[in-house]
């Protein structure tokens, strides 16, 4: 247990940290990042969390069920449905506000809108922090096995790359709002808070309840992909001209299966 906690810790301490090195681009630029751009960097994300909710979720917890000789298919199934209902009761019950969008999603709320912004992001950084804390878990659970460790690590590594413009998305805009640097830094990183927070919490209950591995896996699937189909991949496609969002989608898949099948 310890052992996972602290690689859990270290895995979920890299992608905060990338979302603290993306925030600190404010110091270095002032302008919004061009919408083409941005388009991109959400496709990017949406790939990446696509291809690890596939290969460093979904397939792990139908081998695990198997391995326990349950039916494969039924915890992943179940527990997806389960994680996306969770994502979907979150996103309707707290109040945040999207970049692109006019009025603020979730219960009626007097917070401030910069609040509501990094709120936005702070909620598909929940499901980011639970699959890279169970990934961590589920190798400690196998002894330690080195190849699990290596698809843990591959999943924090693609996590961290997409978190990187994530960081910036946040900053730069409330910078454009009037923030001081340094606040529009403080703000964007505490977005990638949660990832941290999460990914301790699935490992303390991971270890408890080694059966419910599975479902876990699975859950954080569901979430994943909700946040993909409800929030990235429609504001990568935003305007006119589509493509760059489309691109950005095919990349980051591309990137986190490599890195799924090369290094796990």
């Amino acid at each position: 247990m310890k052992e996972a906690l602290l690689w859990a810790a270290g895995g979920t301490g890299f992608t905060f940290g990338m979302t603290a090195l993306g925030s600190a681009m404010v110091f270095f630029f002032r302008k919004r990042i061009n919408d083409g751009v941005q388009r991109i960097f959400l496709g990017f994300a949406a790939g990446v969390m696509i291809a690890a909710s596939v290969w460093s979720l979904l397939i792990p917890a139908i081998e695990e069920a198997q391995a326990a000789g349950g039916i494969g298919w039924v915890p992943a199934a179940f527990g997806f449905v389960l994680g996306a209902a969770f994502l979907m009761l979150l996103d309707t019950l707290l109040p945040h506000l999207h970049a692109e969008a006019v009025a603020p999603e979730g219960v009626s709320s007097s917070w401030k809108r910069t609040t509501l912004l990094v709120l936005a992001v702070t909620l598909h950084n929940i499901p980011e922090g639970m699959a890279v804390g169970l990934s961590f878990a589920r190798a400690a659970q196998h002894g330690g096995n080195a190849d699990f460790y290596a698809g843990a690590f591959a999943l924090a590594l693609g996590i961290g790359i997409q978190n990187f413009p994530e960081g910036a998305a946040i900053s730069l805009p409330l910078r454009q709002e009037g923030f001081s640097p340094m606040k529009a830094f403080l703000y964007g990183s505490a977005s990638g808070v949660v990832e941290p927070i999460f990914g301790i919490l699935v490992v303390l209950f991971a270890g408890s309840i080694q059966a419910l591995m599975p479902w876990l896996l699975s859950f954080a699937a569901g979430a994943m992909l909700y946040v993909v189909v409800e929030e990235l991949i429609p504001a990568a496609h935003l305007g006119s001209h589509s493509n760059s969002g489309t691109l950005g989608v095919l990349a980051g898949f591309l990137v986190m299966m490599v890195l799924d099948v090369a290094l796990g």
